[in-house]
């Protein structure tokens, strides 16, 4: 019931993204035979604020023990526990094009528990010229495919006037998850969880730290 509890807890994007650094640390430590370390010698090795490294560990396995610390093995299995590492999750994306190409072909979503294991497009041409290399159907697949192999997670590379209808297919299909990297914003109902990749933000943001650190 206890771990139960930790997978449902809120954990916030931030502390999402620095759980796999925590993950590498204790994988080598244990490698050293180190069967326990404490949060101030996480947060020393990894360059975090102590008060930080606490805060993320705690979300994850409560607190160390006194004296003691984390167990590594354990608080090991607590993070791949959280990051989905030993179950493997299917996800679909539908365009595929360049972009949605790379994902598909990109095989290191695996170590967050997640795989790729088609993609999908509308244009017969598209289809034809990328079907000899990887698992790429046409949209009228969609339905019969996401059935089939149970697939909650959907991604969606499309211009972002078609995304809003592949964003309604996803959902009649039983989609649950949508990671949405057209530049507008969905419309969803109520248990659909979307999350908004704009990729031309993010470098705009890259570009202005950057002046700002010559300024």
């Amino acid at each position: 019931m206890e771990r139960e509890n930790k997978m449902n807890s809120n954990i916030s994007k931030a502390t999402f993204s620095r759980l796999p650094l925590y993950l590498e640390y204790l994988k080598q430590i244990l490698s050293e035979g180190k069967e326990s370390v404490s949060a101030t010698k996480i947060a020393k090795a990894l360059n975090l604020g102590e008060v930080q490294a606490r805060k993320d560990l705690s979300s994850v396995s409560g607190k160390g023990r006194p004296k003691t610390g984390y167990f590594t093995r354990e608080l090991i299995a607590e993070l791949e526990e959280i990051l989905g590492v030993n179950k493997i999750s299917s996800a679909v994306v539908v365009g595929a094009g360049r972009l949605g190409s790379a994902m598909q072909n990109y095989d290191g979503f695996l170590k967050y528990g997640l795989k790729i294991t088609a993609s999908f497009d509308e244009d017969e041409s598209v289809v034809s010229s990328r079907k000899s290399n990887a698992n790429v159907f046409h949209m009228s697949e969609f339905k019969k495919y996401v059935k089939e192999n149970q697939v909650k997670t959907g991604i969606i590379t499309v211009p972002k006037t078609s995304a809003q209808k592949v964003c309604d297919i996803m959902i009649k299909c039983g989609i649950k998850a949508i990671w949405n990297f057209a530049p507008c914003n969905l419309v969803v109902p109520e248990g659909v969880i979307v999350f908004q990749e704009n990729l031309a933000l993010s470098l705009a943001y890259l570009n202005y730290q950057l002046k700002s650190s010559e300024q």
